[in-house]
């Protein structure tokens, strides 16, 4: 058996608002792959620049061929890649496909739960089938005629309006009245093709980390969410002190199993791989889901790091659990 170190690509970059969100998660990454263990190597993927980076150098492109790089007259290929890409094409399940195509393995969920979490709508209307609580929601297509009033009255105000497909609250707006909504949507829609207006809960923010590996659960503490803006968006997400994280959060250990059980439930009907969060809206003792993010921000500030600390582990450690599995 070979003792040789395996090549690790930490795939960041993306087509999405989300990049500055990607580009400062894969540095955390990076940092944790386990040097004693792998050889890591960043490798930016934007738009048909596929680069292989040192520090915010290039040093040189990658060959789509077979996702290899040539560096001082030497083919290096990779035998597998984490992907930190939120957005397009990391987390819908375009570059998942490719990565199948050529037979490397990879962190995250594969093409159809990739295709299906990262698609809000669809994501919602699938679990809803399983009786999964969650806000109602209408969807709005790029060009549709928009009655603020039938809306309104299917809804009740305040209303959230959203991009279908994008994070980080990119495009995000709390509407509170019908004069607000055609605005609202035309941000949305300059992040996403089409666009959800989805009901307001009342109730306190929770997210949940989890990854499934071939031989055992690991479901991370819960966060408890409290930003200092009307809503969790993307400057209560990124600025220093906008929000207030409580990691466990304060909820009664029969909540918390309820979560963390809904959690585990939600990751298998959807198909997950790899570290997942998903966010919910407490209220009345129900968990109400949001979303699932199936490459969740891995900054200094996120979650799923937080969570991993107040479990008394480190990324470092998860990391390579997650990339030893892959690889048996």
């Amino acid at each position: 058996m070979s003792c040789k170190k395996k090549n690790i690509a930490v795939v960041f970059g993306g087509d999405s608002s989300e990049y500055v969100v990607s580009v400062e998660s894969s540095k955390n990454v990076f940092a944790s792959i386990d040097r004693e263990k792998f050889n890591a190597w960043k490798v930016q993927v934007r738009g048909l620049e596929w680069d292989v980076y040192a520090g915010d150098e290039k040093l040189t492109s990658i060959d789509k061929s077979d996702f290899s790089f040539s560096l001082n007259g030497e083919k290096i290929t990779f035998d597998f890649a984490y992907i930190i890409i939120h957005g397009t094409p990391g987390e819908d399940g375009r570059l998942q496909g490719y990565f199948d195509l050529i037979g490397l393995p990879y962190s995250t969920c594969g093409v159809q739960s990739s295709a299906l979490t990262f698609n809000k709508y669809f994501c919602s209307n699938y679990l809803r089938n399983f009786g999964i609580k969650m806000a109602k929601s209408i969807r709005i297509l790029k060009g549709d005629l928009v009655d603020a009033r039938s809306i309104i009255n299917e809804l009740g105000l305040p209303i959230f309006v959203k991009p279908n497909t994008s994070g980080s609250s990119f495009g995000v707006t709390k509407v509170k009245t019908a004069d607000q909504l055609d605005e609202a949507i035309k941000k949305a829609l300059q992040e996403s093709h089409d666009v959800l207006a989805e009901q307001f809960i009342d109730g306190k923010e929770f997210t949940c980390g989890l990854v499934k590996l071939s031989d055992r659960e690991i479901i991370f503490p819960i966060t408890e969410v409290l930003p200092k803006n009307e809503f969790f968006d993307f400057e209560a997400k990124y600025t220093q002190g906008m929000t207030e994280e409580i990691t466990p959060a304060r909820l009664s250990p029969e909540l918390t199993k309820k979560c963390q059980e809904l959690s585990s439930r939600i990751y298998t009907l959807c198909d997950c791989q790899g570290i997942v969060r998903i966010d919910y809206i407490l209220r009345d003792g129900e968990f109400y889901f949001l979303e699932a993010n199936t490459t969740p921000g891995m900054t200094a500030t996120s979650f799923v790091p937080q969570q991993i600390a107040a479990m008394g582990s480190n990324l470092s450690d998860i990391i390579s659990l997650i990339i030893e599995d892959k690889l048996k």
